[in-house]
């Protein structure tokens, strides 16, 4: 909805904060608050592995991501099935996109931009 209501167009974010953003910068702000759950924090430790020894530490392991069906409400800990991507697997997707693309680039050419993003994801590239 960014590109058709552009950055005139606020709201509050988080709800109740006074703070007001466009939509393409909410949409951001969930990214990376999603993002949190799999990336490492200052201490080294990703918050989807919660206390899992293995997955926090073990040199084979630490690197890989698993994506599971829920999450722990307070500390992000991955609940739930996990021998599939599901939903969560679109965490990537949204890195990506916001890793690449600035919203002036987004309202000027929306299609084109989101066009290429996926051929270049799809080639690999």
């Amino acid at each position: 909805m960014y590109p058709f209501y552009g950055d005139n167009f606020k709201v509050e974010c988080p709800t109740g904060s006074g703070n007001f953003m466009s939509l393409f910068e909410v949409a951001k702000e969930i990214a990376t608050r999603l993002s949190r759950i799999f990336l490492r924090d200052q201490n080294g430790r990703r918050p989807v592995y919660g206390g899992t020894k293995k997955f926090q530490e073990d040199l084979h392991w630490r690197d890989y991501i698993l994506f599971y069906e829920y999450f722990h409400g307070e500390n992000g800990a991955g609940l739930g099935a996990c021998h599939q991507t599901g939903w969560t697997g679109i965490v990537a997707r949204l890195m990506d996109i916001f890793a690449l693309v600035r919203g002036e680039d987004l309202l000027a050419r929306p299609k084109e931009i989101l066009a290429q993003m996926t051929r270049d994801q799809v080639a690999g590239g």
